[in-house]
């Protein structure tokens, strides 16, 4: 007993791609070594996987600039519950997923405790607000970053960076070869994924759909798929579009079966444009926040694209419509003249297959696990 409480690390993590490769990592750590346990503020992935969990913020916290604002209080009082877990559980390390807002109060508390940080899929300083880079450098023991050009901005400050791959490659599998139908009454697949956070099902799921329904009018015989998170129910959704229908259907899933063999997908900008990118699949990427969110961002957002995929290829591979611009008819739009185009399918194909050559070698999780269990434990 005595020796499973020192070897306890306390992982955190704010959203749901946080919470899936917090979870993974999880699951390695536990495979490498059967003495590790966990401690954890995050999601379902991760609750199944802890000793102790101290909070849902998958489900019940907040995102963006104005949604802390109003959770204010929640979020303080949950970052006391863990100062005074730190000081009574004394865990060997902390790994913080992302999120950036709150993990950055939970890495200042473990780095005033002498508790090692390690900071896994560190946020996008690149985007905006670089000053970030400086803080993480300043407390966290070790970052593993998620792009091979993340490494630089790190190390030029100081920090122990280092990339081991992109997580998304032990999840995403090779892409299906496919010959796109040309032929209008053909029965195209469409997908949807309107993003896994409230605010953003609540501004796209009925959008996406109305999208739909737009290119039904083109092509008669299309189906929609839209992709859900576990922590959305079927009735939140069918609620957003009015009701069931026969040509919209629920997918849940974690293997990425069904989602591979669409002919086209409506995506919220995020990590799903990357899987998208790796699956090889045509998209058109839609956000709409509030308005008030959406000017901030304007503000300190020093990249000219959203999506990953457009970033990382340093180009528009694939159509953004943001705010004023996401309409449903824009959005119809777009997916008719992509599927009705060879060679802007071709060449958007083209563009996003070489991206996963750059972003490293499967089994990433594994590799971090074990440069962890190698100097928290194994140091001793």
């Amino acid at each position: 007993m005595t020796q499973r409480k020192q070897n306890r690390i306390f992982f955190c993590a704010g959203d749901v791609s946080g919470d899936v490769h917090a979870s993974n990592l999880m699951k390695e750590l536990k495979n490498l070594s059967s003495d590790v346990c966990f401690d954890s503020v995050g999601g379902q992935r991760m609750k199944a996987l802890s000793d102790t969990f101290l909070y849902d913020m998958v489900a019940k916290g907040a995102n963006g600039f104005v949604e802390p604002i109003k959770k204010i209080f929640t979020l303080l009082n949950l970052l006391k519950d863990i100062k005074n877990y730190f000081d009574t559980q004394k865990p060997s390390c902390v790994v913080l997923t992302d999120f950036f807002g709150f993990n950055s109060r939970v890495m200042k508390a473990a780095y005033e405790r002498n508790i090692p940080v390690y900071y896994y899929v560190c946020p996008q300083v690149w985007a905006s607000r670089k000053y970030r880079a400086k803080k993480i450098v300043k407390m966290a023991k070790k970052m593993f970053v998620i792009f091979p050009f993340e490494k630089k901005i790190y190390t030029e400050l100081g920090g122990d960076a280092i990339f081991l791959g992109n997580p998304l490659l032990d999840t995403v599998p090779e892409p299906l070869h496919k010959t796109f139908k040309p032929d209008h009454n053909d029965e195209f697949k469409i997908g949807m994924m309107p993003g896994s956070r409230r605010g953003e099902i609540e501004k796209h799921t009925k959008l996406f759909w109305q999208a739909f329904k737009e290119i039904k009018k083109t092509l008669p015989n299309a189906k929609a798929y839209l992709f859900a998170v576990p922590e959305v129910s079927d009735e939140t959704l069918f609620n957003h579009i009015g009701g069931k229908n026969e040509d919209f259907k629920i997918v849940r899933e974690k293997d990425y079966k069904v989602r591979r063999t669409m002919d086209f997908i409506i995506t919220c900008s995020g990590t799903a444009t990357l899987e998208n990118a790796l699956l090889n699949l045509p998209m058109v990427v839609v956000y709409k926040t509030s308005w008030i969110t959406y000017l901030i961002a304007r503000m300190i957002i020093r990249v000219p694209y959203i999506s990953l995929v457009n970033i990382l290829r340093k180009q528009q591979v694939v159509k953004e419509l943001i705010q004023h611009q996401a309409t449903a008819e824009n959005i119809a739009k777009e997916t008719i003249f992509v599927l009705s185009n060879q060679k802007k399918l071709g060449a958007m194909c083209k563009n996003m297959s070489v991206i996963r050559e750059h972003l490293g070698m499967p089994g990433v999780a594994k590799r971090v696990a074990e440069v962890i269990l190698g100097e928290v434990f194994h140091n001793k």
